[in-house]
């Protein structure tokens, strides 16, 4: 602590601190990954209690709130703890929320490291979640702590979230936090990349199609109605309204147009049977302007309309997921500024504020009014992090410098 307080720069006070940490925030971040969270089928409930006893070691309590199991399951994910860790400071100032979150789609195929590793290779730590958003856990972690072992006063609060439904859509992460008055921060820092701060992204909606006929043996097609035939009008009519999409421009720097996909197509029962039911699963990406109301009206008719005439089928259409656009709320632009001059100083260039076609669960907080920007430990892009596919990794430089503007900013909100 007395060296830390010889320093004439409290800035750089607290990059001495990352520093000398730093092998311990690498190893903190392996410890992260090497714990599975794939969602689905998402048994996530393990790793929070395991980051639960690890900021124990910090001399920190953090709060467990266990989402119901049945609520769970009902929702498709078999586990969900979510954390909040709250520091509270002498002086009277905001609360500022640090939000990552630890579910992981399941990793895939084409590994050249152990996925579940923390393989640490030539200045990159390689594993699922690495950079989306295990990463972050660190990043915030020690940002808090090198803030903390200054040793100067502090005001307000710091609180950490650490939750586990993003990948579903985050109604049961930072959503349950929310819904249940569990917390309401003046500001949130939501976990994201280290050369551009997000404060805009695309909203999605997601349905299911059931698109039903009747199943019939295949030398007598004549007497079914085929499902994948009615299926196939729909998916026509899909591809035909994509280029329409691209006509809907945003005003967002960084977000282009709406784009909609067909990911999933399940059906049939066998080579010789009509298909008497296929399952489409749709992705609707809303710009920020877009209301979603109004499109979901439009995907549901444009569906209704592909089979309308044909006999013998019909169409069930249900939503799978409705997660709004990311919009700024005033009072952001104090993130921002703060963000970026620290940014800056560390990255030695300019980082943009900019917005997304991607969609997160940060969107839960401007939801409920709270100012939130997407500013973490990542690459430029999100292809070049691999996040998402095969050796999935982060330069640990990155996650080094990331925790010195995150603390930082700390001191600026919080600092007397």
């Amino acid at each position: 602590m007395s060296n830390l307080l010889n320093f004439r720069d409290i800035h750089a006070a607290l990059d001495c601190w990352v520093d000398e940490h730093f092998n311990e925030e690498s190893a903190f971040l392996q410890d992260m990954i090497r714990i599975p969270t794939d969602t689905p089928p998402g048994n996530n409930a393990p790793h929070a209690n395991y980051v639960a006893q690890r900021v124990r070691q910090f001399g920190w309590q953090a709060e467990q709130h266990v989402v119901p199991e049945q609520t769970v399951t009902d929702y498709g994910m078999t586990s969900i703890t979510n954390l909040i860790v709250r520091r509270r400071y002498a002086g009277q100032g905001p609360t500022l929320a640090l939000n990552a979150h630890g579910d992981v789609v399941p990793p895939g195929e084409g590994w050249t490291k152990p996925p579940y590793g923390g393989v640490i290779e030539n200045g990159r730590i390689y594993g699922r979640a690495s950079a989306v958003s295990k990463s972050d856990f660190a990043t915030y972690i020690f940002a808090v702590r090198a803030l903390e072992a200054l040793g100067v006063p502090l005001k307000g609060a710091i609180e950490l979230h650490f939750t586990y439904d993003e990948e579903f859509g985050g109604l049961l992460g930072p959503g349950w936090l929310l819904d249940h008055k569990l917390t309401q921060p003046d500001y949130v820092i939501a976990a994201g990349f280290s050369y551009q701060i997000i404060t805009a992204h695309n909203g999605c909606l997601q349905f299911e199609v059931n698109v039903i006929g009747k199943a019939t043996h295949g030398s007598m097609p004549e007497t079914g109605f085929d499902a994948l035939q009615a299926a196939n009008a729909i998916l026509n009519a899909i591809y035909a309204a994509v280029p329409m999409l691209t006509t809907r421009r945003s005003g967002v720097s960084g977000i282009s147009h709406p784009t909609m996909i067909v990911g999933r197509i399940d059906g049939g029962t066998n080579t010789n049977v009509v298909p008497g039911k296929v399952v489409l699963k749709i992705d609707r990406r809303l710009i920020p302007e877009e209301d979603p109301a109004q499109v979901e009206s439009e995907v549901r008719s444009m569906i209704e309309n592909a089979v309308s005439g044909l006999p013998g089928i019909r169409v069930e259409i249900r939503r799978l997921l409705l997660a709004y656009p990311l919009r700024p709320l005033a009072g952001h632009e104090a993130l921002v500024m703060s963000l970026q001059k620290n940014a800056r100083a560390i990255f030695r260039e300019d980082i943009p504020a900019t917005g997304t076609p991607l969609y997160t669960d940060a969107r839960l907080y401007s939801e409920h009014n709270i100012p939130v920007v997407i500013y973490g430990a990542g690459p430029r892009t999100v292809l070049e992090s691999n996040a998402k596919r095969s050796d999935e990794h982060l330069e640990l430089e990155d996650l080094r410098r990331a925790t010195k503007v995150v603390a930082r900013t700390l001191l600026d909100f919080l600092g007397n």
